[in-house]
């Protein structure tokens, strides 16, 4: 392989603040050390926790490049100590701590899954960040299965719509919810089985009637705030609350008796802090389970819009202005 440059445009903000922050900068091309690889980059996903840490709300974890993007795609152009080097020009989709915003990314090997011939560059970068967040929250904290009927708030977004193709693959029946009827209507051509507009519709009162009163397995909850109290009136009896998020709030007042009564369960995760063992044993679950239906095209990320990196500045815009479908990356063309 033809040697790498010394340095790169990356997307590393000096201070926190608004999208205009996100300016194209030079940065040396970091060398993966034991158990990483390094990815020349074809595109990164753009997540919320990009639009937290640009805020200077959710500080990189120790060790973390200050470069945000949490997601990226592309070929693999060098190894560090202990990976194999028949990686080489192998192309991966990775989970990352941070780096992604770059024209090259550090990833631990165990991190980075084949992207196969059936997914694009664009594709595969707006895999794993919402894939690792849904199996790890909706199917192994809240052990969803076959048959299960599950609310899904945020419906749209990144999140949501990887919620709805795995609920198609997996017999879910997917219950969402939006603030639009655009939105709504996008979320049910996208294989969910009903949608809620929470702008006009009581999400409590659709949820009981679509389900004659039994309620819902599990519920993925982004928002927190004053959700979850009516988020476990949702509830059917042993269900299954997963928080991702605190969107709407911090804190929320919830009826201890009713969680003993009905025998509820509130859990919740974060991703990124987890170390690198957690979610190499992700990595190669999902390998496993689920990319079997990646190769065979089955499963594949919503694309809302591309935009070159150095219009990051636009991407955060687009995903703050919520009118987004499905996931925003960054390319490098």
């Amino acid at each position: 392989m033809s040697a790498l440059p010394a340095t790169m445009i990356a997307i590393d903000p000096e201070a926190p603040g608004g999208p205009e922050v996100l300016v194209p900068v030079t940065r040396p091309v970091p060398q993966p050390g034991p158990g990483e690889l390094l990815i020349q980059v074809a595109g990164a996903g753009v997540n919320r926790p990009d639009v937290l840490q640009r805020r200077g709300g959710y500080p990189p974890p120790a060790g973390a490049p200050s470069i945000p993007g949490l997601e990226v795609a592309g070929t693999i152009v060098a190894v560090g100590e202990g990976v194999a080097r028949d990686m080489l020009a192998q192309p991966v989709c990775a989970l990352l701590a941070g780096g992604g915003y770059a024209e090259y990314a550090i990833a631990p090997a165990g991190q980075c899954l084949p992207v196969p011939p059936a997914l694009t560059m664009i594709e595969a970068a707006a895999i794993p960040e919402t894939l690792f967040t849904v199996w790890t929250n909706l199917f192994e904290r809240a052990f969803v299965a076959e048959g299960d009927t599950v609310l899904i708030h945020g419906g749209t977004s990144g999140i949501g719509t990887m919620a709805i193709a795995l609920g198609q693959i997996f017999g879910l029946t997917t219950i969402i919810t939006a603030g639009s009827d655009d939105k709504c209507a996008a979320a049910l051509a996208l294989g969910a089985s009903h949608a809620i507009n929470y702008k006009t519709q009581d999400f409590v009162a659709e949820v009981k009637a679509f389900t004659s009163g039994a309620g819902v397995a599990a519920v993925l909850d982004m928002v927190g705030g004053d959700y979850v109290p009516r988020n476990l009136q949702c509830l059917a009896d042993d269900g299954r609350h997963v928080s991702i998020a605190v969107q709407g709030g911090l804190t929320a007042t919830i009826p201890i008796f009713d969680v003993m009564r009905r025998r509820l369960t509130l859990t919740g995760s974060t991703l990124r802090p987890r170390d690198a063992e957690f979610k190499s044993m992700v990595a190669d679950e999902l390998h496993r389970i689920v990319w079997p239906f990646v190769v065979d095209g089955r499963l594949k990320p919503v694309i809302d819009r591309t935009f070159p990196l150095a219009d990051a500045a636009a991407a955060h815009a687009r995903m703050e202005a919520g009118d987004h479908i499905g996931k925003i990356v960054l390319t490098n063309d």
